[in-house]
């Protein structure tokens, strides 16, 4: 009997959720979070609550307002592939995998970007990008969801604006950041470039939570969640002195490091979770 790619995605997006409650590191990972800040600021310090309230207190049109001027930075710096249907197709694949998130409600935008560096970026707001050189790495759709997807868990959980608030150019109790939200010109000022900001290196804890959620996001979303690894495990083969690689080592760890956390978070849980890879359907670009 012949079964449309649509039920095998809908079905294997029920097993995923089945598995994914291992794996919701949420409440965790803001104790750690508040943990460090007490630690760094002092337990008396009355500015920690501050601190907390800041990073999770930014509003969505905030966070949407920063993440359109990084993009907009980045895209100056790097343009889209012209190919329509190629950011037709990544939007179509992001989106759906983003829907499967605890924030699907944010405008997301997702698109390859013009450089042979392999490398991915998110930036607040629901904004993802790929490279192109990344993109030709990657031989099917569900290697290709595994790699947003972890960019996707970046947004989530609000890494880099958690960077930019720490910074000094964002006041930490996210006034500034209310005040400017509506104006383009005082945003950039907030941010910087938007280039510095998607390169700087975020904490270790952060890319391998951003793994793991990519594991649970491509199951919810009926792919094969053993595509990240081998998307991984591809990687690690291009040798460490290859420039078009020098970024992502620089702002990631290892993929040999990365690869045995997830090994270790995944476990044997995700064994009879037979997601799609749908390669036929992955749209391909020229070299």
């Amino acid at each position: 009997m012949k079964i449309s790619v649509k039920v095998i995605l809908f079905a294997s997006m029920a097993l995923g959720c089945a598995y994914a409650t291992a794996f919701d590191f949420g409440e965790e990972f803001n104790k750690a979070l508040k943990e460090n800040v007490q630690k760094r600021l002092g337990d008396n310090s009355g500015a920690t609550g501050n601190v907390v309230s800041g990073l999770f207190g930014t509003s969505q049109e905030e966070e949407v307002a920063i993440g359109k001027q990084i993009a907009g930075n980045l895209l100056g710096a790097s343009p889209l592939v012209k190919d329509a249907q190629l950011q037709k197709y990544v939007n179509n694949v992001g989106r759906w995998v983003a829907s499967q998130s605890e924030r699907p409600d944010l405008p997301w935008h997702f698109g390859v970007i013009e450089t042979r560096d392999i490398n991915a970026f998110a930036a607040p707001g629901g904004y993802v990008f790929v490279t192109r050189g990344l993109y030709l790495e990657l031989h099917n759709e569900a290697e290709l969801a595994g790699v947003l997807a972890h960019e996707i868990g970046h947004v989530i959980r609000k890494h880099h604006l958690k960077i930019l608030q720490q910074s000094s150019w964002v006041d930490l109790g996210g006034q500034a950041l209310a005040r400017q939200a509506g104006n383009n010109e005082k945003v950039q000022q907030l941010i910087g470039s938007g280039a510095e900001v998607v390169a700087r290196s975020l904490d270790k804890n952060a890319e391998f939570e951003a793994d793991s959620m990519a594991v649970v996001l491509s199951a919810r979303a009926g792919y094969d969640p053993y595509s990240l690894p081998a998307v991984l495990q591809e990687i690690g083969h291009v040798a460490q002195d290859d420039s078009s690689v020098a970024m992502l080592f620089k702002t990631h760890p290892l993929p040999d490091q990365r690869l045995d956390k997830l090994s270790v978070a995944m476990g044997s849980s995700f064994d009879n979770v037979k997601g799609a890879t749908l390669e036929q359907r992955f749209y391909r670009i020229k070299p």
